[in-house]
């Protein structure tokens, strides 16, 4: 737990915006006063929601990715906390546990050249030993019967929600990605693109649906190697989107069928959204109105246990864009989950 930075009233009152005849999400929703026992903390919460921050962007560094995505947690908070509170955006049942604390890490690759075999290998190897903070952060909250939502980061950080997931379930648990890329790459060191096949190799991830795969960001490989397994499914976003053979709605559909007969997360990687600031910022992607479908889609199931939105990369221009964005995906969420 050393790595868990609460959020705490002196940064609350330091980014809320009061208003008079207003009432802001920040002034209702929940934080932690004490870092002992977190798990008892939040067994005896009244919430149903933990949100948790990961800025970081070593696991895109050691995908050879372009880092930025640990400016997101920051870009989220300066925009959620001042959004409405209402009926709707039910900020009395959230909690604000934090983040945790990896700027040794990233001070660590900003001193490394990504063109070397060495330094790459070093990124991989911080990542390995950040998923273990992911990993326990998330088990305590879902073992205490909350559904996390965690703010990346990079992609890599699936392989801590799922372990921790799965460890307090004490099964392993099915995830649908909103992805223009599998994140099922060869398991070589972790970083950003490989966060599933680990989770799959290790037995804590059973099915998977990848949702609106890009056909020229998906290997050969990783094509043929899909059909062997039987549990992982997908859709193309060019039949989605350009072909339209295939329609949204329905896709969602099938995509819930093969994922919902047990516990599941849902990923959203920024990455498939149209002009979103990202590490890997794509002009043909999916609408932010889509996004938003899907979240809330997958977020009314029962069995739905985390949301990770993950990999947006906000600049100092395009930070109110990205937390605005990434705020939407929270309430949506939490709205359709509470209803």
């Amino acid at each position: 737990m050393d790595k868990l930075v609460l959020f705490n009233t002196s940064a609350l009152n330091g980014l809320l915006n009061k208003r008079l005849g207003e009432s802001k999400f920040g002034e209702h929703i929940q934080i932690l006063s004490s870092i002992s026992n977190i798990y008892g903390q939040l067994l005896n919460l009244d919430v149903t929601h933990v949100i948790i921050g990961l800025p970081e962007d070593v696991g895109v560094y050691a995908n050879y990715g372009k880092t930025g995505t640990s400016k997101a947690w920051d870009a989220t908070l300066k925009i959620m906390l001042n959004i409405q509170s209402n009926e709707f955006t039910r900020a009395d049942k959230v909690l604000i546990l934090g983040h945790l604390d990896f700027t040794e890490e990233l001070s660590k690759i900003s001193e490394l050249d990504a063109t070397k075999k060495k330094s790459i290998k070093k990124a991989r190897n911080m990542v390995n030993d950040m998923d273990k903070h992911v990993t326990h952060i998330i088990y305590q909250i879902v073992s205490a019967g909350k559904i996390p939502i965690i703010i990346g980061g990079g992609h890599n950080n699936a392989y801590g929600n799922i372990k921790g997931t799965g460890l307090a379930l004490k099964k392993a648990i099915n995830v649908v990605n909103f992805d223009a890329h599998s994140d099922f790459r060869p398991e070589e060191g972790r970083h950003s693109g490989n966060g599933f096949s680990y989770a799959y190799a290790e037995g804590f991830l059973s099915k998977y649906f990848i949702f609106g795969l890009h056909r020229n960001y998906t290997s050969d490989t990783l094509f043929k190697s899909f059909k062997k397994f039987k549990l992982i499914k997908y859709n193309m976003f060019e039949d989605l989107a350009v072909g339209k053979e295939l329609k949204f709605r329905e896709e969602l559909q099938n995509a819930l069928n093969h994922i919902s007969d047990t516990p599941f997360g849902i990923e959203l990687d920024c990455d498939a959204i149209e002009n979103i600031p990202s590490s890997a910022m794509t002009p043909s992607g999916f609408s932010v109105n889509k996004a938003r479908s899907f979240v809330s889609f997958f977020a009314k199931h029962e069995n739905a246990r985390y949301l990770h939105i993950c990999e947006a990369a906000p600049t100092k221009k395009t930070e109110t864009q990205v937390g605005k964005l990434i705020t939407y995906l929270i309430t949506d969420f939490i709205e359709a989950h509470e209803s």
